[in-house]
C-alpha cells in the first residue's frame, strides 16, 4: 500500500496546526459559528444532533494494521468505544468534543492517516473495488490509479469550491463491486488491442434525484487519463449550478445539457488540457505502482480446506471469495450481527480485525463501500483459525450479501439531516430475518436504508431499498424495489405508500414471501423482479 514521503506527511501536519490554531480560536470565542463552519468541514468535522462527528477517510478502502489500530485507539480513547464504518470507505465517530479534535488528526498524522477532504464542494474520497489486488478478474490493480487520483484531486486549486461535492471511483473488472455507475465519475480500466485505458462514465448519484452514469467515452489511454477526468470536472466547474444546492450536482447539467452536448465540450476542453503537460511521466506511476506489488504469496499452497465443522463451512460458503493467487482465499468481516448497528465495530472489534490484517494477511485491511472489513489475502490453510478468532470477537457472522447484510446510514439517531432512524429499522429487520437457514435459502438480496432523501444508505440501489421520511410529525417508510450498485446497475422503484416501522418490516416479509412463491431455480430476488415484474410484488404488498 501507499506509503507517505516527506512532502505528504509535511502537508498533512501543517493542516494539523493550522486546525489547533482555529480551534483554539473558535473556544476562545474569536470566531463564530458560522465563521469556524468551512473551517471545520475541511477537516471532517460535522456538527450533528448530539455531538461533533469526525470522518476520517480511508483512500480507497485501503488500511493497515497500524492505521486500524489507531482507529480503535481513537474509538476508545476520545469517542464511546466503537466506530461507524461508511458508504464511502471512510470511518466516522460520533461522539468528538471539539477541543479533542486536534490530537485526533495530530494523532491520525503518525500513521499516514487524516480527515482531509471527507466533506465540502470537493473532490472527496477516491473509492475501488475492496478486492482490488486479489480478484481473479481484474485486469489490472485500480489502486495506483486511485492513488494517482487522490493527490491529482488533494488540494487541486481549481476543484476545491466545487457546485457540489464530487465522488469518483475506479474499477478494473467487468463485476463491479464498488457501485461505480452512481458516482459522478465512474472509471473502469480496462484493456483495448493490449493497451490499458479506461471506459468514463459521468453524471452518477443518488440523493433526493437519483441518476446512472452516462458512457461518455468508450476508451482512453492510461497515460492520458488525468488529462481526461481534469477536462470533465472543469465543463461541471464552469456551468454546474451554484444557485440551487439541489441542482447543483453534476448529474443535473448531463440532465440538462444532455450526454451529448456534454461529451462535446469535455472533448472540446480535453483537446486543450492534454496541452498542459498535467499527465503524470511514467516514472511517478511507476513508483506509485511500486508500493501496490503483490505480496510475497508462498507458492506450491493447497486448495483444500477442512470443512468438517459445520458453522465453519457455512461461513467459508458466504463470507469467503476466491483469490487469484493459488491456496489463498478473500475474507469478508461482516459487520451486520443480528441486533448490531451495520457498520459500527467496538475498539475491542478493531483491534482483533487489525491483528489478523498483521498475522494473516500481509498487515493489509479493506473498508467496503457495503460497509463491512476485508481481509484480502489469506492463506486458505489458516481460513479456520481466522475464523475462530472471527466467532470469539462477534464478526463471525456468515451473512455476506444476504438480507441481513444491511447497509443503512445512521440516520435520525445521530444526523441532523435525517426525517427518520434508521438503525432501529434495520435491526428489527434483521432480528425478524435472523434465521441462517431461510437467508441462506432467499439467498443474494440486498437490503438498503436511508433516513432522508440524501441516500447515504443508497436505498435508491437496493433489492430492497428504505427511505425513511417525516410524515406529518411521525416517522414513514417508503419501500422501492428493483434497484441494483452492481454492473447489473438499475434504480429502485417505490412501491405505493409508505408504513410505520413495524409496518414497513410485515412489508418486506410479504415482499420476500412472494418472491419464494414466483422464484425459478437458480434465481436471485433481483432476477424474480425483473422477470415477473413490479405489479406481482405491490400486489403482495397492498392486496
Amino acid at each position: 500500500m501507499y506509503q507517505y514521503d516527506q512532502y505528504d506527511q509535511s502537508i498533512v501536519d501543517a493542516r494539523v496546526e493550522e486546525f489547533r490554531d482555529q480551534v483554539k480560536r473558535r473556544l476562545a470565542g474569536q470566531m463564530t459559528e458560522d465563521q469556524f463552519k468551512p473551517l471545520r468541514l475541511m477537516n471532517g468535522l460535522y456538527l450533528q444532533l448530539h455531538a461533533y462527528m469526525l470522518r476520517v477517510a480511508v483512500p480507497y478502502g485501503t488500511l493497515s494494521s497500524r492505521q486500524m489500530r489507531m482507529l480503535g485507539h481513537v474509538a476508545r480513547k476520545y469517542d464511546r468505544g466503537y466506530g461507524h464504518f461508511t458508504t464511502r470507505q471512510n470511518i466516522q465517530f460520533n461522539w468528538i468534543k471539539l477541543e479533542d479534535a486536534p490530537d485526533i488528526l495530530a494523532e491520525l498524522a503518525t500513521v499516514e492517516m487524516h480527515a482531509i477532504q471527507t466533506s465540502g464542494n470537493c473532490i472527496r474520497n477516491i473509492s475501488s473495488d475492496q478486492f482490488a489486488g486479489a480478484a481473479a478478474d481484474e485486469v489490472t490493480d485500480p489502486r495506483p490509479w486511485a492513488e494517482l487520483l487522490r493527490q491529482w484531486s488533494t488540494f487541486h486549486p481549481e476543484f476545491t469550491y466545487l457546485p457540489r461535492k464530487f465522488k469518483i471511483a475506479v474499477i478494473a473488472a467487468a463485476e463491479d463491486r464498488a457501485a461505480m455507475r452512481l458516482h459522478d465519475i465512474g472509471i473502469e480500466l480496462l484493456k483495448k488491442d493490449g493497451v490499458l485505458g479506461a471506459k468514463i462514465f459521468v453524471g452518477g448519484g443518488m440523493g433526493r434525484t437519483p441518476m446512472i452514469a452516462h458512457e461518455i467515452r468508450d476508451f482512453v489511454t492510461a497515460d492520458e487519463l488525468l488529462s481526461y477526468l481534469e477536462a470533465c470536472l472543469r465543463v461541471y466547474n464552469r456551468y454546474g449550478r451554484r444557485d440551487n444546492i439541489y441542482k447543483a450536482r453534476i448529474k443535473i447539467l448531463l440532465h440538462e445539457l444532455g450526454p451529448d452536448e456534454y461529451r462535446r465540450q469535455v472533448e472540446e476542453e480535453f483537446a486543450h488540457v492534454k496541452t498542459l503537460g498535467i499527465d503524470p511521466p511514467v516514472a511517478e506511476l511507476e513508483r506509485i505502482s511500486a508500493f501496490f506489488a503483490p505480496p510475497s504469496f508462498e507458492s506450491g499452497l493447497s486448495d483444500e480446506v477442512d470443512r468438517s465443522d459445520p458453522d465453519f463451512a457455512v461461513w467459508l460458503d458466504q463470507n469467503v471469495k476466491p483469490h487469484k493467487q493459488p491456496g489463498y482465499a478473500i475474507v469478508n468481516v461482516s459487520l451486520k450481527p443480528v441486533s448490531g448497528i451495520p457498520g459500527d465495530a467496538s475498539a475491542d472489534q478493531i483491534d482483533v480485525m487489525a491483528d489478523l490484517g498483521e498475522r494473516y494477511s500481509f498487515d493489509e485491511l479493506r473498508v467496503t463501500h457495503a460497509q463491512n472489513i476485508v481481509l484480502p489475502h489469506v492463506r486458505k490453510a489458516d481460513l479456520y483459525a481466522v475464523w475462530q478468532k472471527l466467532t470469539e470477537a462477534g464478526l463471525a457472522e456468515a451473512n455476506l450479501d444476504l438480507i441481513s447484510d444491511i447497509i443503512a446510514c445512521p440516520g435520525l439517531d445521530y444526523c441532523s439531516l435525517a426525517n427518520a432512524r434508521s438503525i432501529p429499522l434495520a435491526q428489527k429487520i434483521a432480528q425478524r430475518f435472523s434465521d441462517l437457514d431461510r437467508q441462506r435459502d432467499l439467498g443474494e438480496l440486498k437490503l438498503k436504508i436511508s433516513g432522508c432523501i440524501n441516500a447515504c444508505g443508497h436505498h435508491h440501489a437496493g433489492h430492497i431499498g428504505i427511505l425513511g421520511v417525516d410524515k406529518k410529525g411521525k416517522e414513514n417508510y417508503q419501500l422501492s424495489l428493483g434497484g441494483s450498485g452492481a454492473e447489473d446497475v438499475s434504480l429502485a422503484k417505490i412501491t405505493g405508500p409508505g408504513f410505520d416501522e413495524d409496518g414497513v418490516v410485515d412489508a418486506i416479509e410479504r415482499v420476500t414471501d412472494r418472491f419464494v412463491q414466483v422464484r425459478e431455480p437458480g434465481e436471485r430476488f433481483l432476477d424474480t423482479y425483473r422477470r415477473v415484474g413490479f405489479e406481482t410484488f405491490k400486489e403482495a404488498i397492498y392486496g
